[in-house]
């Protein structure tokens, strides 16, 4: 007989598969479907019964999107513009969470609720006042308006996340590189920039995956494949009387696998990024 408390541990533990294994499916099912219908061939996609398994399997609609909709120049157009954004969030926002976390600068909070504000502005609202900005600047179609909208964006994030992550960083580190001779830059860069990786990775992936997804203002700003990102591309594929639903599927698939890269290449510094401050004193 087990005992009322070993009992109780084994519920727990089959409670607590259960939950992580349906938590699983819930998370990989719409990928696997994506997978499984980018393998189909269209009339088993139109027939009533819908079919999991890709069986007589197809590839056509990887052809499709790479030979016949050039949907490698949208890849190439998204990884500069989320490559770069991600790159000056991270720089930019590295500089100002430091200055407010770990120097004396008065009114932090204040600062820090102040850059917050900027990001709750409804993104429709100032779609308007940013086309006629950019046409008067001569920016439409341009990498540089994407970058700079999305760093607009990113940034309230990237300074709030790695604030908070600067915060769980003893004192004693910045005194000791003090009386040491080293100066803010230094300090930042030779000290608590190295400490400080696992959570300029994490927001550097959330940063990267905003840029890499957005839409609205990707479809406002481009109007020629040359510039156009993934998720207008993916956009342009349907017609007025056809939505090609194989290629759809085959498209996500493409643009996610990279993501999927990233966060296995990376899984260990994100753990410990988004762990930090609930483990470190």
């Amino acid at each position: 007989m087990l005992s009322s408390w070993r009992l109780q541990l084994l519920m727990t533990r089959i409670a607590l598969y259960i939950a992580s294994t349906l938590i699983v499916v819930w998370s990989v099912a719409p990928f696997l479907w994506q997978l499984s219908t980018s393998f189909q061939e269209d009339r088993l996609l139109s027939s009533p019964t819908p079919n999991f398994l890709p069986w007589p399997g197809t590839l056509d609609h990887f052809r499709n999107i790479f030979v016949e909709k050039q949907f490698h120049l949208y890849i190439i157009n998204s990884a500069i513009v989320a490559g770069l954004t991600t790159l000056f969030c991270l720089a930019i926002g590295g500089a100002a969470a430091f200055a407010l976390a770990r120097l004396r600068v008065y009114y932090h909070f204040g600062i820090l609720g102040l850059i917050l504000s900027v990001s709750m502005f409804p993104q429709i609202a100032i779609v308007a006042p940013l086309y006629l900005t950019a046409s008067a600047l001569g920016l439409m179609n341009t990498y540089t308006i994407l970058v700079i909208i999305y760093l607009s964006l990113g940034l309230p994030l990237v300074i709030w996340v790695l604030f908070g992550y600067f915060q769980t960083i003893p004192r004693e580190i910045d005194e000791a590189a003090i009386i040491d001779g080293a100066g803010p830059l230094r300090l930042m860069i030779s000290v608590i920039l190295p400490m400080s990786l696992p959570g300029f990775v994490t927001t550097g992936l959330l940063a990267f995956i905003m840029a890499w997804n957005e839409f609205m203002f990707a479809l406002a700003f481009t109007s020629g494949v040359e510039r156009q990102t993934i998720p207008v591309g993916i956009a342009n594929f349907t017609n007025l009387y056809y939505v090609p639903w194989g290629d759809l599927a085959a498209a996500s698939v493409v643009v996610t696998l990279p993501l999927v890269m990233l966060v296995l290449a990376f899984q260990r510094w994100i753990i410990q990024g988004l762990t930090q401050g609930a483990v470190k004193e």
